[in-house]
């Protein structure tokens, strides 16, 4: 008899499923760039280069020499890494300079870096822990978990409907004691259909029924309203409980944040178990993720972004595809899991790199090609994309 477990079993079910997924190595960050086949312990031998519209490196800083310069200064004159937790000895000057500018960019009291958006979430959530969390159908895996870890209860509301919270709020109320802490949480983009929550309508229904509202800004922190995010653009600062986002997007770096007053930032620097118990943010992470923030605020990488987009959006729409969303998440809406699949297949050889989407990540019969441009890509880029997507469409036969 075996205690152990099946795993070559578990794998062969997943590529009956057409879930299995391959790790392919890239020869550097950017726009366009050379993959190689996983070489497992080997050498990576590279194929020919391909325009890359798989990665949520947004305003294409990831490998900006701005950015990398700060990064290069922050390991020189602070140290490569942070050497134990912020709350022993690992933290510093690049730590606090990068908080007081997410504050400010988010418009709140205080800002706190985690090692990554999904300990973030996770702390914040266990940290509250909340008799109820009420959590929005497509919140991302870190939502989830969080919800797993820390929530007493938790509610799923319809996506994006806040008329379907307020009956879920109304419904516990009606059931539960009045001393209950309640957390509203929601993606303010989300990433698998660029669809962006109704903020100012679930902030009336949260302060109706005395619940908390956290956003997740991970999609959103630095391509909306002079780097901030939705919450930004719809002046909703002050509405707002808590902020929350990555640095690993837009921002081009490695981490998370959260964002509030100073109540809730001193709370859990001493509550947050994978804030606590984790080494600090990496030291050139942190600068790097400053210097990424202040390019966004200040410099017209954001416009160059939305232009790029709206282009995108127009010629997919020309050939006859669905794009859905309103955001600079393009998810071109094909149908059946065997087309995504082909059409991503298909716009490889045509030197295109953007990902396929399909069951359980989306709903069946929804299977899609998520786009996501960078701002530093060409004119010549955006036609390359839009050339392979039309001979890829018409060889797979979705167009």
């Amino acid at each position: 008899m075996s205690h152990g477990f099946d795993l070559d079993s578990r794998l062969r079910k997943r590529e009956d499923r057409d879930l299995r997924r391959h790790l392919e190595v890239a020869e550097s960050v950017g726009a366009r760039t050379r993959f190689g086949e996983d070489p497992k312990g080997e050498a990576t031998e590279f194929g020919e280069e391909t325009v890359v519209f798989a990665a949520n490196n947004y305003l294409g800083l990831a490998d900006d020499g701005r950015v990398q310069r700060a990064a290069e200064l922050g390991a020189r004159t602070v140290g490569t890494g942070a050497g134990a937790s912020r709350l022993v000895t690992g933290d510093t000057r690049a730590h606090r300079a990068l908080e007081r500018d997410l504050a400010a960019c988010k418009r709140s009291e205080r800002a706190l870096v985690f090692s990554s958006g999904y300990a973030a979430n996770v702390g914040t959530i266990d940290a509250l822990a909340p008799d109820a969390v009420f959590s929005d159908e497509l919140n991302h895996a870190s939502i989830i978990d969080g919800c797993r870890v820390g929530a007493g209860e938790t509610v799923v509301y319809d996506h994006c409907d806040p008329e379907d919270l307020r009956a879920k709020l109304e419904a516990r109320a009606a059931g539960a004691g009045t001393d209950e802490s309640w957390l509203v949480v929601t993606d303010s983009v989300f990433s698998m259909d660029g669809d962006v929550a109704p903020l100012a309508a679930l902030c009336d229904v949260c302060e109706e029924a005395g619940a908390w509202l956290m956003v997740d800004e991970a999609h959103a922190t630095g391509v909306f309203d002079g780097g901030g995010g939705v919450v930004q653009r719809e002046g909703l600062s002050d509405r707002v409980d808590i902020q929350l986002g990555t640095l690993s997007k837009a921002l081009a770096s490695q981490g998370g944040y959260v964002a509030g007053d100073e109540a809730l930032i001193e709370y859990l620097l001493n509550a947050a178990r994978s804030f606590v118990f984790s080494t600090g943010l990496a030291p050139p992470a942190a600068a790097a993720a400053r210097e990424a923030l202040r390019i966004a605020r200040e410099t017209d990488r954001t416009d160059r972004l939305w232009t790029t987009v709206e282009r995108l959006r127009e010629g997919f729409e020309a050939m006859g595809y669905e794009v859905l969303g309103e955001t600079h998440i393009l998810p071109v809406l094909v149908g059946d899991r065997a087309d995504a699949l082909a059409l991503d297949e298909e716009l490889r050889e045509h030197g295109v790199v953007a990902p396929a989407i399909r069951p359980p990540t989306v709903p069946e019969g929804t299977s899609r090609i998520r786009v996501a441009p960078m701002a530093t890509h060409t004119d010549a880029d955006v036609e390359r994309c839009l050339d392979a997507f039309e001979r890829a469409g018409e060889e797979v036969g979705v167009l």
